[in-house]
């Protein structure tokens, strides 16, 4: 149990060991995530970002460590997941929007479903998250027919509709043509503004410099370094992180 009110997710000794590879994908990872953080993890593929962030909500079980979400241990077998998981927002890149369903059906159909909102209160709020992110006459659409910026803005809408704690994005623009970028990121730039606290796995240089709080960078399942953007990008503490930074600025 963690004591500091401030803290929002505390991350210990966090192991990720998948049976068929020999290497293994988070290996003693340490991290604190306080309310109004926006922390963005980069590193190269398959450093263990993503599994790093599905750890978080349990998307994937870890092999050994803890973590704790508001105080509570969620990877203590006894605590209930899922009603965890209704305080956690999630982003993946691709979408995973019902594609049978109408844009109203994919936001109000788990805050209805897990009775926090009555039908009309969770279309009232789905209607201004749609005013929000500028897409209010889509609202009757249905995936097919929107592009993939469109799709992306959607899927954040969809995670808001529960009144998140916190959201996690999973690499959210890399499905995206490069003219779709920018309209989610501006979702994304208003959400830390308001002050929502979010965790960003991507690979949006310029997004972590302008929003993050805190810029972690990870390789071979291990945090490497970890620090404003300021000091991150201008003063890069060790010579891996100096050599990735070269390589994509």
């Amino acid at each position: 149990m963690t004591t500091e009110n401030n803290v929002l997710i505390e991350v210990k000794d966090l192991e990720k060991h998948f049976k068929k590879s020999t290497v293994k994908a988070l290996n003693g990872v340490d991290v604190k995530i306080n309310k109004g953080d926006v922390v963005v993890v980069i590193g190269p593929s398959g450093s263990g970002k993503s599994t790093f962030l599905r750890c978080l909500n349990l998307l994937e079980v870890p092999t050994g460590g803890h973590i704790w979400f508001e105080g509570q241990e969620i990877t203590d077998k006894k605590n209930n997941i899922n009603k965890m998981r209704q305080k956690m927002g999630m982003v993946f890149q691709s979408f995973n929007l019902f594609p049978h369903k109408s844009v109203r059906e994919n936001i109000t159909m788990a805050p209805v479903k897990l009775g926090i909102m009555k039908k009309e209160e969770a279309n009232r709020r789905a209607e201004e998250l749609l005013q929000r992110v500028g897409l209010p006459d889509k609202i009757d659409a249905y995936p097919n027919n929107l592009s993939g910026g469109q799709k992306q803005r959607i899927a954040i809408v969809r995670a808001l509709a529960m009144n998140p704690d916190v959201m996690l994005f999973d690499e959210p623009t890399s499905a995206l043509d490069p003219e779709m970028i920018g309209e989610v990121l501006d979702v994304m730039k208003e959400l830390a503004r308001d002050g929502m606290t979010m965790v960003v796995v991507t690979h949006e240089m310029g997004f972590a410099k302008e929003v993050a709080t805190r810029v972690i960078f990870m390789e071979d399942g291990r945090i490497l370094a970890e620090n404003t953007p300021r000091e991150f990008f201008e003063n890069p503490e060790n010579e891996r992180l100096r050599s990735f930074l070269s390589k994509v600025l």
